[in-house]
């Protein structure tokens, strides 16, 4: 694939009005597919599911095999559509959007077209300086996802080259919602990054909502990304392209960077943008293309027969937006003042996805200062070794009991990074750890005062210097201490009986 000529990216916005838009699907975590009742676990049982074992008939759209609609994803939808700012549809329909579909048994999927559930809302997403945009929402529909191809026979595991393909039907059916934007203005330099902003803006709301598990990486939610480029000057808008199921926040912010420069350079030289959906690739940072497609319908939807209009009651929709949870850039300002952190502190928190577990930890025990301290250094680092997820590695509660044997004494913060390696590997809870491995700080006096006398056995001229008044030079001797009992000396003790000594 030959490398496509990219244009600076300063320059391409001097010479061109970015213009944006996005399709995001977000899988729910009902029990149960959209049409079927055929099982929808959550992450970890998904994946370690046999392929096309999470079926039903009308997954695989089997001859006489009918589709219901699953309530719990209407009211999912409902309360999703009421947190993006919506209006609610009194009445909508599904459709069958008819496309080729290997992955869907039935060949079309059940979607939504003209008469969606959610209409013409906004959200507010907040950039890291803190300046808030406002994202038109054009619509919220469901839908149900397909199935997964898994190319075989081929270098790259990509269809190009690949000998044949395998369909998993495990994700056929799983209900979706999909929510589309309107055009987007205004971005200018900061496309890329109110690009990543509005997907971290949704994920926090769905989590919020306790609808959806939000993992890029699992595909639980995935952002399809438009772009064009409009010279400055003029009115009309570019040829866009569609980049899809781009799967981290930092892919979507340097998919659209990359889309900007490429599409301004073509333009630069007098070519045409091609309207197409593009791939991304993590790899090598950038795009190439996916299929040609055009603004006219080629899906060929109509009505789907066999289900009804859904028709919520008002009452129904009241009782949804009462239980609403705080938006989250509401949630993250009150957060950052009951916290006390500074602007940069929170950002660490907050761009690193983990204000829900710092939360969870100063709601266990810590204080906001150290449950921050633990999950942006020692756990980060950690993870970062690891390339897991912090998350993944260990509870808040967990972190939180780790920092309570820091605060009664039980554990310098040396030692309490050795707990943190074994609650890690699988040893148990903090405390376990500590008494399996012995990390206990050493407190008794009698063994303290013995290493302090072996210290300065092997330094006769300290003692004299600590009562000449050079206190400081102590600290050659809990140095020592500290050394010979392998760091686990009550560092703050062993000065006291130190001085207590030169007292003498």
């Amino acid at each position: 694939m030959a490398t496509a000529k990219l244009m600076d990216f300063d320059k391409a916005l001097e010479l061109f009005e970015p213009v944006l838009g996005f399709e995001v699907h977000v899988e729910l975590n009902t029990n149960t597919k959209m049409f079927s009742d055929a099982p929808n676990p959550a992450n970890e049982a998904y994946h370690a599911a046999e392929p096309n074992t999470l079926i039903a008939p009308v997954d695989l759209g089997l001859p006489g095999s009918l589709p219901v609609v699953n309530e719990t994803a209407i009211r999912s939808s409902i309360s999703l559509g009421l947190a993006l700012g919506c209006s609610i549809a009194e009445s909508s329909r599904f459709a069958r959007k008819n496309y080729f579909y290997p992955d869907l048994g039935k060949n079309y999927q059940i979607s939504q077209f003209d008469e969606p559930i959610a209409y013409e809302g906004s959200v507010e997403v907040e950039l890291e300086d803190g300046t808030l945009i406002t994202i038109p929402i054009e619509r919220a529909h469901m839908e149900e996802d397909a199935g997964k191809l898994t190319h075989m026979g081929g270098a790259t595991g990509r269809i190009q080259g690949a000998e044949y393909s395998l369909v998993d039907y495990n994700r056929a059916g799983v209900p979706l919602v999909e929510i589309v934007t309107n055009i987007i203005y205004g971005t200018e330099h900061r496309a890329p990054e109110v690009a990543k902003a509005y997907v971290q803006a949704i994920r926090d709301i769905v989590r919020g909502l306790g609808i959806s598990e939000a993992r890029l990486e699992r595909g639980n939610l995935r952002c399809d990304a438009n772009v064009s480029l409009r010279p400055r000057g003029t009115d009309k808008l570019g040829t866009r392209t569609e980049t899809k199921n781009v799967n981290s926040m930092r892919s979507v912010e340097r998919a659209v960077k990359y889309e900007i420069q490429r599409q301004a350079q073509i333009l630069a030289d007098g070519g045409t943008i091609t309207q197409e959906t593009r791939h991304w690739h993590e790899d090598t940072g950038t795009t190439s293309p996916g299929r040609p497609k055009s603004d006219a319908d080629d899906y060929r939807y109509f009505p789907e027969p066999d289900l009804l209009p859904v028709e919520p009651a008002a009452e129904l929709i009241e009782e949804l937006r009462a239980a609403l949870p705080e938006q989250p850039v509401a949630r993250r300002r009150r957060l950052m003042t009951e916290w006390g952190f500074t602007d940069l502190e929170f950002q660490d928190v907050r761009n690193g996805g983990l204000l829900e577990v710092v939360e969870a930890t100063i709601a266990a025990g810590a204080t906001p200062a150290t449950a921050r301290k633990w999950w942006t250094g020692e756990i980060s680092r950690v993870a970062n070794t690891q390339e897991k997820e912090a998350t993944h590695l260990i509870s808040p509660e967990n972190v939180a009991a780790l920092q309570k044997l820091v605060d009664a004494g039980t554990l310098t913060d040396k030692l309490a990074r050795q707990v943190l390696e074994g609650v890690i590997a699988g040893e148990g809870t903090p405390q376990e750890v500590v008494d399996a491995r012995g990390l206990a700080v050493v407190s008794d006096d009698g063994a303290l005062i013995a290493a302090i006398d072996e210290a300065l056995a092997a330094q006769p001229d300290v003692m004299a210097k600590i009562k000449d008044g050079k206190v400081q030079a102590a600290g050659a001797v809990i140095g020592a201490v500290m050394k010979a009992m392998k760091g686990q000396a009550d560092a703050a003790r062993v000065r006291e009986l130190i001085l207590e000594r030169a007292a003498q």
